[in-house]
């Protein structure tokens, strides 16, 4: 594996406003064993098929679901296929996979490790979360008859910690607010490094546009896209009329990536309640989207994800922190399927522009990065062996 980085030199800086991920590893997880990949705001990962592209924005997106709530099945529907190939069972005929990630925000980096059991049944049997040399929660497996483990966590109090049960089938970490108190400093510093975890993983939206979804009118809803792009007719319906500014950068983006003049993207509501969307060529030519290409279709969903927001996105995001203070993470795997050169260079150019503006983050897998590791700004993680 080898790592590139594109954009200018680090200069020392005070710490981010908006908590990010800076860093994701997989100790054991899938394919990855001991990996470590920097995380910068566009990161792309690169690399033969079976290099584990797919496991790393899969990894990912389940610390970002455990760290909204979710419970640990819902999250990994099959775990044993996260655990590593050859991995063996130990005496007890368990086997697990490990998964972590560093972000970075107002209270520095802030560490977060977890073990999950996969066998004989799913549990979390520890966790660790930690900033600044200091262990703020540690969680671990002391019965296995019963669904709990055993929390301590930071208090620097009267008693150095505190202890207590937690679930063994919810992330800990996204549970302190609940379970902390914050009487003392110790306390209120455990739960300033939870809330960064989670208000950084909480703000991910995951997002494989399927352009066979988005050919048909779609009926007119909450108009949030979903994660496969099926309402992109609805949505550009309600952006249109939301943020003309923006609206105005998706027409320019559509311009420089679909065959043909574009002078506008349309929506229009038909007879039976649905709207459907359209190009208008400006010479009174108009061309259901129906009728793009697969690769025109997936370049216009993700320039239109860049150039939205979390209102507009099928993402949760912490509503207790300021909209100022969080920045959306977008994963895309596949970020170049079925996109030709040019194409994909035009799609990693508006990313890099949003990207640098800190509302957004953008995380992709791409089968060649030829074409756009040359961007300022991109994280290349090359995965090839």
């Amino acid at each position: 594996m080898t790592v590139s980085s594109l954009a200018a030199p680090a200069q020392a800086e005070a710490r981010p406003d908006r908590p990010g991920a800076t860093e994701l590893r997989l100790a054991a997880f899938a394919a990855h064993r001991r990996a470590r990949f920097p995380l910068g705001p566009l990161t792309l990962f690169t690399g033969p098929s079976g290099s584990g592209k797919t496991g790393a924005l899969r990894a990912y997106e389940a610390l970002a679901r455990l760290g909204g709530g979710a419970a640990l099945g819902e999250v990994f529907p099959d775990p044993v296929a996260c655990v590593p190939e050859r991995a063996r069972p130990d005496a007890q005929r368990r086997r697990g996979f490990r998964i972590g990630c560093t972000v970075d925000g107002p209270e520095g980096p802030v560490r977060l490790e977890v073990a999950v059991q996969a066998e004989p049944e799913l549990r979390i049997v520890g966790e660790r979360l930690t900033a600044g040399g200091v262990t703020l929660l540690e969680t671990a497996l002391r019965d296995p008859g019963r669904r709990a483990v055993q929390a301590a966590w930071h208090t620097a109090g009267s008693s150095p910690v505190t202890r207590g049960p937690l679930p063994d089938d919810r992330l800990g970490t996204a549970l302190l607010p609940l379970r902390v108190a914050g009487r003392t400093d110790g306390e209120r510093r455990v739960l300033a490094a939870a809330e960064q975890m989670v208000v950084a993983l909480r703000s991910v939206y995951a997002c494989d546009p399927s352009p066979r979804r988005m050919r048909a009118a779609t009926p007119l809803g909450a108009g949030r896209l979903l994660r496969g792009c099926d309402n992109l007719a609805e949505v550009l319906w309600r952006t249109r009329s939301e943020c003309g500014h923006r609206y105005a950068h998706l027409v320019t983006a559509v311009r420089a990536g679909c065959a043909g003049p574009v002078t506008d993207v349309l929506a229009e509501p038909l007879g039976d309640g649905t709207v459907r969307a359209l190009l208008d060529r400006g010479d009174g030519v108009r061309t259901h989207l129906g009728l793009l290409g697969d690769g025109e279709l997936r370049y216009l969903a993700l320039a239109l994800v860049l150039l939205t927001g979390p209102g507009v996105l099928e993402v949760d995001p912490a509503g207790e922190v300021p909209a100022a203070l969080q920045t959306l993470t977008v994963l895309a795997d596949g970020l170049d399927r079925g996109l030709d050169v040019r194409q994909a260079g035009e799609l990693v150019r508006l990313a890099a522009r949003m990207c640098e503006r800190g509302h957004i983050r953008l995380v992709g897998a791409v089968g060649d990065a030829v074409p756009v590791c040359e961007e300022p700004g991109v994280t290349v993680v090359d995965l090839t062996p």
